[in-house]
């Protein structure tokens, strides 16, 4: 299916959403959007900016005592109904993701699903907003404490995941009375176009969601951050941009949930089951290209078994087949960009020339620049960049230890501390290791660890606060409470 066939073409939408009209640069720019496939442009864009995101806060603070004033009941159910046009369009929402972000078509139909799958738990979450009695210290006097929707919410999000990634803040905000006014990627605008035209189709009225798509991200960023309205900001991006965002937030002491970035270890004990321990290497290494968050990043292998292992992950790694996301037979897509690419050939060239060995791959393909062949790599040390820094491509690094101890350390050794995996069968290994470790998520004997029913999120420079289940709500919910006297 090619994007400019779509079933419904009114799901390819070039201008932003704010207070319930689609609206072009004040400007009158654009910009193009490209696939990084084959390099054509998908689309031209209005490329907004500063006075548009004012306008588009105030709409959202215009639209939030309506919206929060609705039973928990009416917003749980034009979330559903938001939920169903997505299950609905499925088809559209991938083909409109693999042209603007290169990734496999089938990978792009599951994001549509798991994207989905948040605002259906969150519309049934909306429902279950507990608050507590509290038992009385005198006589005359209750204590009630109620939870409420933080405010008006502003969202960021990556072009790695263009559906899920606003999903996963959209749902729980608006599920908790809050409005929002997102800016998703430039590099992927179009996923998150779509899911606008969805919201508005499902009845979410004007100003409770609003896109602002511009490639000014410092000029967006800063009125998003500056705002007094703006009582949250969420981000899902690198750590660096996490920071500098975190302290703009500080003038007005807003509340900030940041998923950053991630350098995930991967520890396969020597009693691991090895064709398990392989295949999931495969999976979380190379999904996406490499391209998510959670990616194996470092891979540890305990040395008794780092041969055995490195051959067969090298000859599972060369069944790949590198191409464009829309044809069938690709398994592995391209990188985002250009610069993407020769960024992840930069950590391969400093590894080889400090003495890796290189397994297969290890060059941009001949298929175009945004291609990298899925590499893996061996004999690294802690003196190469690829120790220290996330990939975001399709190169798997082996690294060597003797000792439980020795691999803990080396998983630790890092200043992030997002997603981690384990293999072994030893039980007690099981629970020593995962305790050990410092990261948000461990994944034991298994790599696909994310859901909407579970706390997504890291420790250290990896962020704060959570996303999915239960927890991801409380990121949205101020806590109040009320003393009721003369009882």
């Amino acid at each position: 299916m090619s994007i400019l066939n779509l079933n419904d073409s009114a799901l390819l939408k070039t201008q932003s959403y704010i207070n319930g009209q689609w609206l072009d640069a004040s400007s009158g720019d654009s910009f193009a959007v490209t696939d990084p496939a084959t390099g054509e442009i998908i689309a031209r864009v209005a490329d907004l900016g500063a006075s548009e995101t004012q306008q588009a806060i105030a709409a959202a603070d215009q639209a939030l005592a309506a919206w929060k004033n609705k039973t928990a009941k009416e917003r749980s159910q034009l979330l559903r109904a938001w939920y169903d046009l997505m299950i609905e369009h499925q088809e559209d929402l991938a083909a409109i993701m693999t042209a603007e972000q290169g990734k496999v078509i089938s990978e792009s139909r599951g994001e549509v699903l798991y994207g989905a799958s948040f605002v259906e738990w969150f519309a049934e979450e909306a429902k279950r907003v507990y608050g507590d009695v509290i038992p009385h210290t005198t006589h005359n006097r209750r204590s009630l404490v109620i939870k409420q929707g933080v405010g008006v919410v502003a969202a960021v999000t990556p072009w790695n995941f263009p559906n899920a990634m606003i999903t996963r803040k959209a749902a729980p905000a608006l599920a908790a009375g809050c409005t929002m006014v997102l800016k998703p990627a430039a590099e992927t605008p179009l996923s998150a176009l779509a899911l606008a035209e969805l919201a508005d189709r499902a009845g979410i009225p004007a100003g409770v969601f609003n896109v602002v798509v511009g490639t000014n991200a410092v000029a967006i960023g800063g009125e998003l951050t500056a705002s007094p309205i703006v009582k949250k900001f969420t981000f899902t991006g690198s750590t660096p941009v996490g920071k500098l965002l975190m302290k703009q937030c500080a003038d007005t002491v807003k509340r900030t949930s940041m998923e950053l970035g991630g350098n995930a270890p991967v520890l396969v004990f020597d009693d691991a089951d090895l064709d398990k321990a392989v295949d999931g290497v495969i999976a979380a290494k190379y999904r996406n290209a490499g391209q998510t968050c959670i990616c194996a990043n470092r891979i540890f292998v305990q040395d008794s078994i780092a041969e055995a292992f490195t051959q067969r992950l090298t000859e599972k790694v060369n069944q790949f087949v590198l191409g464009n996301g829309f044809d069938g037979a690709t398994t592995i897509g391209p990188l985002i960009t250009e610069k993407a690419a020769a960024n992840v050939h930069s950590l391969v060239e400093d590894a080889r020339s400090k003495g890796a060995n290189i397994h297969t791959g290890g060059n941009i393909d001949g298929q175009g620049d945004c291609f990298y062949q899925p590499t893996v790599l061996s004999n690294l040390n802690s003196e190469m960049r690829i120790s220290r820094e996330e990939i975001f491509g399709p190169v798997a690094p082996i690294f060597t230890f003797a000792t439980e101890e020795q691999a803990i350390a080396m998983a630790n050794d890092t200043e992030f501390g997002l997603a981690s995996y384990v293999f072994t069968k030893d039980m007690s290994r099981i629970w020593r290791v995962s305790e050990a470790i410092e990261y948000g998520m461990v994944g034991v004997n298994e790599v696909a660890i994310s859901s909407e029913v579970i706390p997504f999120g890291g420790v250290k420079e990896s962020g704060q606060g959570r996303e999915g289940s239960k927890y991801g709500l409380e990121d949205y919910l101020e806590v109040k409470y009320i003393c009721m006297g003369d009882i």
